[in-house]
């Protein structure tokens, strides 16, 4: 390409910046009205968060530009969408354009992977120009940082605070480690998990009083995943009880059942009957006004009995536990 073709395209990169710039601010003013951030995510945030340390180079890739989300260090200087927000960009955001439609092309991006999402380690201005000019995907290198959490595009601080709540619980219960390839728990609201910890806790409680030996934290939560929460998440499936709670999750329900056969025990008190999953979703479709499938009338469950005062007092021992240990 002779130098005048290369001052074209430059000056072609000049006005397409203008455009992308004026693109960022009406997001960014948009995004304002609507309460939700228009920056890229931060890949030292969301590695530190899900305390993510394993790196492996998974090759040279065609990925999806919707699906880069983040960058390593220049995610203010761009929005969600890879629009530029600094007007001193402008040189370099023209020569990267001018480059893309040359003969020579850009050349490979180079990308962390988390889950399903990219981050940008070298290449934004890439990225940005790419969108700009309706690519749907990139050339890139790709690294990726094993995690067995969900994450996607668009996603909101409170889902990004589950994220992180739910590696936290991960990380305690080793649940990655025992049970690599469990179905992933979701929880509607982040700080539900330190429920889900607390049924652990006391599964572990029950499983040293039934054995009359100590049980550790690790072998606990695996057997209280084997036989208590899969068991239900299973029955859930089975009868599509999702279908009637579209905004909620298995965990959400999971939790509900416990917590609705904890208050039928307060009612009802110690004396009486145990209850088991399976009632507990008859109760559910009945207070819904849900039509009851026959077959869930005759399942034969293991009941489950947890009251919230007995997962308080588990995690209660436990940190007592912890802070004399330390």
């Amino acid at each position: 390409m002779s130098d005048n073709d290369t001052k074209i395209r430059y000056m072609e990169g000049r006005n397409a910046f203008q455009s992308a710039r004026g693109q960022a601010f009406w997001q960014d003013m948009i995004s304002l009205l609507r309460g939700k951030p228009a920056e890229l995510l931060s890949f030292d945030e969301i590695k530190t968060r899900l305390r993510l340390r394993e790196e492996s180079y998974r090759g040279l890739q065609e990925v999806p530009l919707d699906r880069i989300v983040g960058s390593v260090g220049r995610y203010r200087d761009f929005t969600a969408s890879f629009l530029p927000k600094n007007a001193k960009m402008q040189d370099r955001w023209s020569r990267v354009y001018a480059q893309a439609n040359s003969m020579q092309g850009m050349p490979p991006i180079e990308l962390y992977k988390i889950d399903d999402v990219y981050f940008v380690r070298d290449g934004n201005h890439r990225v940005s120009v790419a969108r700009q000019m309706g690519q749907k995907s990139i050339e890139a290198h790709v690294t990726e940082l094993p995690t067995p959490i969900d994450l996607e595009p668009g996603m909101s601080r409170t889902e990004l605070d589950a994220a992180e709540a739910y590696a936290n619980f991960l990380q305690v219960t080793r649940l990655k480690i025992t049970r690599p390839h469990h179905q992933s728990i979701k929880l509607s609201e982040p700080q539900r998990y330190i429920d889900l910890l607390g049924h652990v806790y006391l599964h572990k409680r029950a499983l040293e009083l039934e054995g009359r030996c100590e049980c550790s934290l690790e072998d606990a939560a695996a057997d209280w995943y084997d036989n208590v929460y899969r068991p239900a998440v299973t029955l859930i499936r089975k009868y599509d009880i999702l279908s009637h709670f579209s905004k909620r999750t298995e965990g959400d329900m999971y939790l509900w059942l416990v917590d609705h056969l904890s208050e039928v025990k307060a009612e009802l008190g110690d004396g009486a009957k145990t209850r088991t999953f399976s009632q507990a979703l008859t109760d559910l479709l009945t207070e819904k006004h849900k039509p009851i499938p026959e077959d869930l009338l005759k399942e034969r469950d293991h009941s489950v009995t947890l009251t919230r005062s007995d997962v308080q007092a588990a995690l209660d021992e436990h940190r007592a536990k912890a802070a004399g240990e330390g």
